[in-house]
């Protein structure tokens, strides 16, 4: 076995708190509770040690996607990785069925080999009166066979679908995806608050991208964004870009929901560490400008080109998060979600050595994944 590693000098946010002039001991791939003999040791002070980041919501990065070939998708999880984020779920997007069932056949077994975290289908069972970037003619009602044979073609490893429940076939749906302990997740609806709670006590968990992509919050009508912040069964992910949500809007998530049911995701598109120019979202085409995706035919927002990382910085400096909820948000809460909890999201004896190094004003300097430095340490 590798020599033991030592960090030490920084803040170490641990499930008990943040530790001042701490140290992270990692052996081979996993975190340890004291350090051989032989350790090395890095002085890592002036900076933080928070748990690798966990994306349940992303459609891909570094020019590729994850409704492209092994090696597009193997490139998207590199460029996530190299931002923090050590586990990741990858999303689909609306395609027809026969596409999908087959990309879910190949993302299966790069989530077999580790590289992924699972699968997450968002589209085609969602509504045309919020479909966002997605092929309107490619939609369909979650008709519970067709979403049968999604997750059978993913072979055990679907950990997400994305429905608009108030559809035909909505709710038995939802019943089914909890029967096989996929998330069924609310998202792309038109549900009235009404439909939405009927959605909530048939299973549903998640509210995928909350505020986007779903009716406004109405005094008269409250919509699904009442029904999803208020009740303790469900996760709210939230897209902390400065595009999708208003500051306010995402501290009343917070105020509301608690940092112990938000889940920070990227909607990360092929654009996401890359730049500006033009790109394809499934079968349509997409614009980025100034960093934001918009369709280009109607100009809806396609996702976004957000970093985990970036959405840490921003969490912490523009919004005044604690850092402690910020990693709640990063890392506790999806890695809860995906049931691996006992493995990752948090800096403890035991679980894998997925650690992500920033310094003083948040920048990444260091993403350490199962041991093995994904980025090495930037150090003065």
């Amino acid at each position: 076995m590798a020599p033991s590693m030592v960090l030490a000098g920084a803040r170490v946010v641990l499930p008990t708190g943040t530790v001042d002039d701490g140290r992270m001991v990692v052996e081979g791939t996993k975190i340890a509770a004291g350090a051989g003999p032989d350790a090395e040791t890095l002085d890592v002070s002036g900076h933080w040690l928070v748990p690798g980041f966990v994306d349940i919501h992303n459609h891909g990065g570094g020019g590729a996607s994850f409704s492209g070939t092994v090696d597009d998708i193997l490139t998207a999880i590199r460029t996530h990785r190299q931002h923090g984020t050590t586990t990741l779920v990858a999303s689909t997007v609306t395609d027809d069925m026969d596409f999908l069932v087959k990309q879910a056949g190949l993302l299966s077994e790069l989530t077999e080999q580790g590289d992924l975290a699972g699968i997450h289908f968002e589209g085609p069972f969602i509504s045309p009166c919020r479909k966002g970037a997605h092929s309107e003619d490619l939609l369909r009602d979650p008709d519970p066979a067709d979403v049968r044979k999604l997750i059978d073609a993913a072979r055990g490893r679907a950990t997400m679908v994305t429905l608009a429940t108030e559809l035909p076939g909505g709710l038995d749906s939802v019943r089914l995806l909890a029967e096989h302990g996929v998330i069924a997740a609310v998202g792309h609806t038109d549900a009235t608050y009404e439909q939405t709670v009927e959605a909530i006590d048939a299973g549903a968990t998640v509210a995928t991208h909350l505020f986007n992509a779903m009716p406004a919050l109405g005094h008269r009508s409250p919509g699904p964004v009442a029904a999803l912040l208020e009740d303790e069964r469900v996760t709210v992910e939230l897209i902390n870009d400065g595009t999708h949500l208003h500051p306010a809007a995402l501290e009343l998530a917070f105020r509301h929901a608690g940092a112990g049911r938000v889940a920070f995701i990227t909607d990360a598109m092929d654009a996401a560490g890359i730049g500006d120019g033009r790109y394809m979202l499934g079968p349509l085409e997409v614009e980025v400008s100034e960093g934001v995706a918009r369709l280009v035919e109607g100009g809806s927002i396609a996702g976004s080109t957000l970093t985990l990382d970036r959405a840490f910085k921003r969490a912490v400096t523009v919004d005044r998060l604690p850092v402690e909820d910020v990693v709640t948000a990063l890392s506790v809460n999806p890695a809860r979600l995906l049931g691996r909890y006992d493995t990752i999201g948090s800096l403890e004896p035991g679980k894998d050595a997925d650690l992500v190094l920033l310094d003083a004003g948040f920048e990444l300097k260091g993403v350490l994944r199962r041991g093995e430095w994904v980025v090495p340490p930037q150090l003065p």
